[in-house]
């Protein structure tokens, strides 16, 4: 180890200090992946994503399959640059070089990658990839001899332990957007859909989730697993179950309640016993056993939607195209709610995915003045220093100025649902094709 570490140390020593991205390519990238615990083998050089070549792919042999030989299956890639270009998280050339990383880790022949990095061996960022949602596993780190050992070793550490489940947290600071009815039609399709899932409802005012879905509020055992350290979150664990009597089996997603009590204690109170790290410490167990955890916050920035913010790898925002609050409030929650809390998290994480219209007819006209709206908050957004266009418009690009938004139409067998205890996936057809295409648009690769 110590001979690695001291490779890769000497090799940032020696490098010019412009030197160009051939010179890094040279010098840098092999005791980097190295370190990584990547031999020679493990290493294919300007591999084909197809949808360009990365710098390098990277994958651990596997019996007589190895890597170099046969291609197959890339488990990492490298993107790397020179030191003339600048990766910090302020230059242009850094967002040019994530939106590179990602186009690569989402290409064709990258269907297995789960990590990727960008470097120029001045900076280091390391991106998590989770069927489609890709996003930072940590910051954009600034390397020199000191530090290099440290960091590497923990960039190391991550993707040799990589978490199983993608945390999303349900969220915009405006109610009545339909965080509820995406969280459980969400579970419920994805757990068709062959995955586990983990719902949680963190919303203790409301209780909607819990309520949906026929199930027993908790009456204090939630709020003693957040604020007790020997007590596990998984003891008030719920299942859901749904019998597809043709199959004799029952589709299940398990479902953290809401707890009567959290309601009986005031904010300040509650400060006493829960941190902001409350409930992301207490998931600890679930990132192993579950596929997706999703959590249903409440529509403000207080104690719970800030504890389900931090806890999440993402925020998944709906808006209503009619309500211009939903939409204004989605730009508060990207410009400073969410910022706040990546500022906390040693990661980088939350980041927020792209909006979508929930559940109102949209018209022609209506779509116009909702694109109107859209373009006032984003130029606000622009003169605050924020760019918020691939959250609104994410398809669109300097070449194919491309509007679209996703949406689940309004359908009321989607909001009868909840009278029958049953998630609409699982009653109506329309609605399982709503929200499995909705599941297909964000998340599944």
């Amino acid at each position: 180890m110590s001979v690695t570490t001291d490779s890769l140390r000497e090799a940032l020593q020696n490098l010019p200090e412009n030197a160009p991205e051939a010179i890094v390519s040279d010098l840098f990238a092999p005791h980097l992946l190295r370190t990584l615990g990547f031999q020679p083998e493990e290493i294919y050089p300007q591999y084909n994503t197809g949808d360009g070549d990365v710098d390098k792919a990277a994958r651990k042999t596997n019996g007589e399959d190895v890597f170099l030989n046969t291609k197959s299956n890339p488990y990492l890639l490298l993107e790397l640059k020179g030191r003339d270009i600048n990766l910090s998280e302020d230059a242009a050339q850094y967002h040019t070089t994530v939106k590179q990383l990602k186009r690569y880790l989402l290409a064709p022949n990258c269907q297995t990658v789960q990590w990727g990095i960008i470097t120029n061996s001045s900076h280091i960022q390391l991106f998590r990839k989770h069927g489609k949602v890709i996003f930072p596993a940590t910051k954009c780190l600034s390397l020199n001899v000191y530090n290099i050992d440290k960091i590497v070793a923990a960039i190391r550490q991550k993707i040799e332990n990589v978490p199983k489940a993608l945390t999303v947290a349900v969220y915009n600071n405006k109610g009545g957007v339909g965080k509820t009815t995406t969280t459980v039609n969400l579970a419920a399709i994805l757990t068709f859909l062959g995955k586990k899932v983990l719902a949680i409802d963190f919303d203790p005012n409301q209780q909607d989730l819990t309520s949906s879905l026929g199930l027993p509020l908790s009456n204090g055992s939630v709020f003693e697993a957040l604020k007790e350290r020997n007590v596990e979150l998984q003891s008030t664990l719920h299942p859901y179950k749904f019998p597809i009597k043709k199959h004799k089996i029952d589709l299940r997603f398990d479902v953290i309640p809401a707890d009567q009590k959290l309601t009986e204690e005031s904010e300040s109170e509650l400060f006493n016993y829960l941190t902001i790290n409350t409930l992301y410490r207490k998931l600890e167990f679930s990132r192993q056993e579950y596929d997706y955890i999703l959590i249903d916050a409440p529509p403000n920035w207080r104690i719970f939607s800030q504890l389900a913010v931090y806890a999440a790898d993402v925020v998944f925002i709906p808006t209503k195209h009619n309500n211009l609050f939903s939409l204004e409030n989605a730009a508060m929650a990207m410009k400073k709610f969410i910022p706040e809390v990546q500022a906390k998290k040693a990661d980088g994480s939350p980041i927020p995915l792209p909006i979508f219209f929930n559940g109102e007819k949209i018209t022609p006209p209506k779509l116009a003045v909702a694109q109107q709206e859209i373009n006032n908050i984003l130029k606000t957004a622009k003169k605050e220093g924020f760019n918020l266009l691939p959250y609104f418009y994410p398809k669109y690009t300097n070449t194919n100025k491309d509007l679209r938004i996703h949406e689940i139409p309004s359908y009321a067998n989607i909001a009868d649902s909840a009278f029958a205890r049953i998630p609409a996936v699982y009653r109506d057809r329309s609605a399982h094709e709503y929200y499995k295409n909705l599941a297909k648009e964000y998340f599944l690769q």
